[in-house]
Protein backbone atom coordinates (compact mmCIF):
# COMPACT_ATOMS: atom_id res chain seq x y z
CA UNK A 1 0.00 0.00 0.00
CA UNK A 2 1.38 3.41 -0.97
CA UNK A 3 1.57 6.27 1.49
CA UNK A 4 -0.89 9.10 0.86
CA UNK A 5 -1.00 12.81 1.53
CA UNK A 6 -3.39 13.10 4.51
CA UNK A 7 -6.30 15.48 4.31
CA UNK A 8 -6.09 18.62 6.42
CA UNK A 9 -8.48 18.61 9.41
CA UNK A 10 -9.71 22.13 8.53
CA UNK A 11 -10.25 24.32 5.49
CA UNK A 12 -7.19 25.96 3.93
CA UNK A 13 -8.87 29.34 4.45
CA UNK A 14 -9.63 28.74 8.14
CA UNK A 15 -6.61 30.64 9.51
CA UNK A 16 -7.12 33.84 7.55
CA UNK A 17 -4.00 35.94 7.17
CA UNK A 18 -2.19 34.10 9.99
CA UNK A 19 -1.64 31.11 7.66
CA UNK A 20 -2.96 31.80 4.19
CA UNK A 21 -4.57 29.44 1.73
CA UNK A 22 -1.53 29.97 -0.49
CA UNK A 23 0.76 28.74 2.27
CA UNK A 24 -1.33 25.59 2.69
CA UNK A 25 -1.36 25.04 -1.07
CA UNK A 26 2.43 25.10 -1.17
CA UNK A 27 3.32 23.66 2.23
CA UNK A 28 0.77 20.85 2.30
CA UNK A 29 -0.02 20.42 -1.37
CA UNK A 30 3.54 20.61 -2.71
CA UNK A 31 6.20 20.21 0.02
CA UNK A 32 4.44 17.57 2.13
CA UNK A 33 3.22 15.80 -0.98
CA UNK A 34 6.74 15.70 -2.43
CA UNK A 35 7.93 13.71 0.59
CA UNK A 36 5.05 11.28 0.10
CA UNK A 37 5.88 10.80 -3.58
CA UNK A 38 9.60 10.29 -2.96
CA UNK A 39 9.03 7.90 -0.05
CA UNK A 40 6.76 5.77 -2.22
CA UNK A 41 9.42 5.66 -4.92
CA UNK A 42 12.10 4.53 -2.46
CA UNK A 43 9.88 1.87 -0.90
CA UNK A 44 8.77 0.56 -4.29
CA UNK A 45 12.42 0.06 -5.24
CA UNK A 46 13.28 -2.06 -2.18
CA UNK A 47 11.23 -5.19 -1.43
CA UNK A 48 12.55 -5.29 2.14
CA UNK A 49 10.81 -1.97 2.89
CA UNK A 50 7.42 -2.79 1.44
CA UNK A 51 4.52 -3.26 3.83
CA UNK A 52 6.24 -1.24 6.57
CA UNK A 53 4.47 1.64 8.30
CA UNK A 54 5.95 5.12 8.57
CA UNK A 55 7.08 4.47 12.13
CA UNK A 56 8.67 1.17 11.14
CA UNK A 57 10.54 2.83 8.27
CA UNK A 58 11.74 5.65 10.53
CA UNK A 59 13.13 3.03 12.92
CA UNK A 60 14.85 1.18 10.06
CA UNK A 61 16.31 4.32 8.48
CA UNK A 62 17.43 6.27 11.56
CA UNK A 63 21.04 6.69 12.59
CA UNK A 64 22.31 7.09 9.07
CA UNK A 65 21.35 3.60 7.92
CA UNK A 66 19.23 4.94 5.09
CA UNK A 67 19.47 8.76 5.14
CA UNK A 68 17.55 9.30 1.92
CA UNK A 69 14.63 7.25 3.18
CA UNK A 70 14.79 8.78 6.66
CA UNK A 71 14.48 12.30 5.25
CA UNK A 72 11.28 11.40 3.42
CA UNK A 73 9.45 9.33 6.02
CA UNK A 74 10.56 11.58 8.88
CA UNK A 75 9.16 14.58 7.06
CA UNK A 76 5.89 12.82 6.27
CA UNK A 77 5.41 12.01 9.96
CA UNK A 78 6.49 15.45 11.16
CA UNK A 79 4.20 17.28 8.77
CA UNK A 80 1.20 15.06 9.52
CA UNK A 81 1.67 15.64 13.25
CA UNK A 82 2.19 19.37 12.72
CA UNK A 83 -1.14 19.79 10.91
CA UNK A 84 -2.98 17.93 13.64
CA UNK A 85 -1.54 20.24 16.28
CA UNK A 86 -2.94 23.40 14.69
CA UNK A 87 -6.35 24.94 15.32
CA UNK A 88 -8.13 27.76 13.45
CA UNK A 89 -9.61 28.91 16.78
CA UNK A 90 -7.67 29.87 19.87
CA UNK A 91 -7.86 27.19 22.55
CA UNK A 92 -6.54 26.79 26.08
CA UNK A 93 -5.07 23.76 27.85
CA UNK A 94 -7.26 22.10 30.47
CA UNK A 95 -7.15 19.20 32.91
CA UNK A 96 -3.99 17.15 33.31
CA UNK A 97 -2.20 19.03 30.51
CA UNK A 98 -2.81 22.36 32.22
CA UNK A 99 -1.43 20.91 35.47
CA UNK A 100 1.71 19.65 33.75
CA UNK A 101 2.25 23.02 32.06
CA UNK A 102 1.98 24.86 35.36
CA UNK A 103 4.33 22.39 37.00
CA UNK A 104 6.99 22.64 34.29
CA UNK A 105 6.73 26.25 33.11
CA UNK A 106 4.54 28.18 35.54
CA UNK A 107 1.92 29.21 32.98
CA UNK A 108 0.70 28.66 29.44
CA UNK A 109 2.20 31.99 28.39
CA UNK A 110 5.57 30.89 29.75
CA UNK A 111 5.35 27.64 27.78
CA UNK A 112 4.44 29.54 24.61
CA UNK A 113 7.42 31.85 25.19
CA UNK A 114 9.69 28.82 25.66
CA UNK A 115 8.41 27.17 22.47
CA UNK A 116 8.82 30.43 20.56
CA UNK A 117 12.38 30.86 21.81
CA UNK A 118 13.19 27.29 20.76
CA UNK A 119 11.61 27.80 17.33
CA UNK A 120 13.28 31.15 16.69
CA UNK A 121 16.65 30.11 18.10
CA UNK A 122 16.85 26.88 16.13
CA UNK A 123 19.53 27.38 13.48
CA UNK A 124 18.45 26.63 9.91
CA UNK A 125 15.69 24.15 9.10
CA UNK A 126 13.96 21.93 11.61
CA UNK A 127 11.24 21.55 14.19
CA UNK A 128 10.47 22.80 17.69
CA UNK A 129 8.72 20.25 19.84
CA UNK A 130 6.92 19.63 23.11
CA UNK A 131 7.51 16.12 24.45
CA UNK A 132 6.60 14.17 27.56
CA UNK A 133 9.66 12.67 29.23
CA UNK A 134 9.49 10.81 32.54
CA UNK A 135 6.12 12.38 33.25
CA UNK A 136 7.33 15.95 32.66
CA UNK A 137 6.94 18.35 29.74
CA UNK A 138 10.11 19.17 27.82
CA UNK A 139 10.69 21.68 25.02
CA UNK A 140 13.33 20.73 22.47
CA UNK A 141 14.07 20.93 18.75
CA UNK A 142 15.16 18.69 15.89
CA UNK A 143 17.25 19.46 12.82
CA UNK A 144 16.09 18.97 9.26
CA UNK A 145 13.96 15.79 8.97
CA UNK A 146 14.77 14.47 12.43
CA UNK A 147 11.73 13.56 14.48
CA UNK A 148 10.87 12.79 18.11
CA UNK A 149 9.67 9.29 17.21
CA UNK A 150 13.22 8.38 16.13
CA UNK A 151 14.40 8.94 19.70
CA UNK A 152 11.80 7.18 21.81
CA UNK A 153 10.16 10.42 22.93
CA UNK A 154 6.45 10.80 23.62
CA UNK A 155 5.54 13.62 21.21
CA UNK A 156 2.80 16.05 22.18
CA UNK A 157 3.30 18.86 19.65
CA UNK A 158 5.68 19.62 16.80
CA UNK A 159 6.15 23.02 15.18
CA UNK A 160 7.61 23.53 11.71
CA UNK A 161 10.42 26.08 11.39
CA UNK A 162 11.46 25.22 7.85
CA UNK A 163 11.33 28.42 5.84
CA UNK A 164 8.66 27.06 3.50
CA UNK A 165 6.30 26.91 6.49
CA UNK A 166 6.11 30.67 6.81
CA UNK A 167 7.89 32.55 4.00
CA UNK A 168 4.79 33.31 1.92
CA UNK A 169 3.01 34.99 4.83
CA UNK A 170 5.89 36.24 6.97
CA UNK A 171 8.86 36.42 4.59
CA UNK A 172 11.98 35.94 6.74
CA UNK A 173 10.30 36.95 10.01
CA UNK A 174 10.31 33.60 11.77
CA UNK A 175 9.66 35.29 15.16
CA UNK A 176 6.38 36.76 13.87
CA UNK A 177 5.26 33.39 12.50
CA UNK A 178 6.19 31.53 15.68
CA UNK A 179 4.66 34.14 17.96
CA UNK A 180 1.39 34.33 16.05
CA UNK A 181 0.78 30.62 15.57
CA UNK A 182 1.97 29.41 18.96
CA UNK A 183 -0.08 32.01 20.82
CA UNK A 184 -3.28 31.68 18.80
CA UNK A 185 -3.45 28.47 16.79
CA UNK A 186 -2.37 25.46 18.83
CA UNK A 187 -4.90 22.68 19.29
CA UNK A 188 -4.33 22.03 22.97
CA UNK A 189 -7.06 19.38 22.94
CA UNK A 190 -4.91 17.39 20.50
CA UNK A 191 -1.84 17.97 22.65
CA UNK A 192 -3.72 16.61 25.67
CA UNK A 193 -4.80 13.51 23.75
CA UNK A 194 -1.15 12.66 23.21
CA UNK A 195 -0.40 12.41 26.93
CA UNK A 196 -1.48 8.77 26.76
CA UNK A 197 1.45 8.00 24.47
CA UNK A 198 -0.72 7.47 21.40
CA UNK A 199 0.39 10.64 19.62
CA UNK A 200 2.86 8.90 17.34
CA UNK A 201 0.19 6.59 15.95
CA UNK A 202 -2.00 9.53 14.98
CA UNK A 203 0.48 10.56 12.28
CA UNK A 204 1.50 7.02 11.30
CA UNK A 205 0.39 5.30 8.11
CA UNK A 206 0.35 1.59 7.31
CA UNK A 207 2.70 0.45 4.59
Amino acid sequence: MAFILPELPYAKTAFGKDLSEETFNFHHGKHHNAYVVKANELVAADAALQGKSLLELIAIAKGGAKPGLFNQVGQIWNHSFYWLGLSPEKKAPTGKLAELITEAFGSVDALVDKLKAEAVGHFASGWAALNLEDGKLVVTSYHDADTPVAHGATPLLIFDVWEHAYYIDYRNARPDYAGTILANHIDWDFVALNLDGQGASRADQPG
